[in-house]
């Protein structure tokens, strides 16, 4: 296996985030993704396993990527170094929106009103998803606040997990995920492939429409990536595998703040345990190459020809 080194980090570089200090921010920043991700679901060609609708992580926080719209092409971004939302056209058109205590109602009125004065016709489904009781956005006065260090220290944690997941997807030769925000469940994560079909999901995932579901685990996975938490349960790394195969959650992982959680059903490492330890870049790169194996290794997966070997020279 060819191996790519990352620089050890210092633990100031994993900044501490429990929800309760930043939740009100965080339930309006969900609703705010979701709105800029299903514009994106909404015009961008459809891709397999809904690659296609999710964000990615920038050097000043979370983009659409470019975004057709008949011959020319915009793009999203959220800014969380100026806290603005920044609309780009190919033809060199720019908009820019603050974000700002604002209600989810507002905040969409906003955006859509915006794209359509540059002459961007969009329509999306205005109900959240994967989300408790949603309310329409249009509806939303509900959520409205943005605390800016929160959102700040958000991104800034999103930096670290996304160069580190990149680092681990960079040594597999199989199909691969992008390294992608996914705004329906508010995490960063990264797919593996093994390269079979899978078993038809049987669905029944909370507020996720069955098809959804099918679509996305056609294929056997190895997945891993990093959730914000939410309720009771504060930020992790996560890593499970579709289907998972027998002995799965008694494999033996690393380090040692990993664990299975039976009621997740997923191997975690918590964010907290991982920033009171040294060395995090080890950890989190023990965990995922771990969790990977114990999904490879049991799942009869042929790592020969999907991992990376190390090139010999002389």
């Amino acid at each position: 296996m060819m191996t790519t080194s990352a620089t050890d980090s210092s633990p100031d570089l994993w900044l501490p985030l429990p929800v309760d200090v930043w939740q009100d921010t965080y339930q309006t920043l969900h609703l705010w993704t979701q709105i800029i991700g299903k514009i994106r679901l909404a015009l961008a060609p459809k891709a397999n396993h809904w690659w296609h609708s999710a964000l990615y992580v920038t050097p000043c926080g979370l983009t659409t990527s470019t975004i057709p719209d008949g011959t020319r092409s915009f793009q999203i971004t959220f800014n969380f170094l100026n806290h603005q939302l920044l609309i780009e056209t190919s033809d060199g058109m720019t908009k820019t929106i603050a974000l700002a205590p604002r209600s989810v109602a507002d905040f969409y009125q906003a955006v859509m009103s915006t794209l359509k004065d540059i002459g961007i016709e969009v329509h999306i489904w205005t109900m959240p998803q994967e989300i408790a009781d949603p309310i329409p956005f249009e509806q939303d006065e509900q959520h409205a606040a943005y605390d800016p260090k929160s959102a700040q220290r958000f991104w800034q944690i999103l930096l670290q997990v996304d160069r580190l997941l990149k680092v681990f997807r960079a040594r597999y030769a199989g199909k691969c995920s992008p390294v992608h925000f996914f705004w329906g469940s508010f995490d960063l994560a990264v797919t593996r492939f093994s390269g079979r079909r899978a078993p038809e999901h049987p669905g029944g995932v909370p507020h996720m429409a069955d098809w959804v579901t099918r679509d996305a685990y056609s294929h056997e996975v190895s997945s891993c990536g990093f959730w914000f938490g939410g309720g009771a349960i504060e930020a992790l790394f996560y890593a499970y595998a579709y289907p998972a195969p027998e002995g799965f959650q008694d494999y033996p992982i690393q380090p040692q703040e990993a664990f299975y959680s039976t009621e997740m059903q997923e191997f975690i490492l918590p964010y907290e345990a991982l920033r009171q330890a040294g060395n995090p870049d080890a950890k989190v790169l023990e965990f995922l190459q771990s969790t990977y194996e114990a999904a490879a290794n049991l799942g009869h997966w042929d790592v020969t020809a999907l991992e990376y070997k190390p090139v010999v020279k002389g």
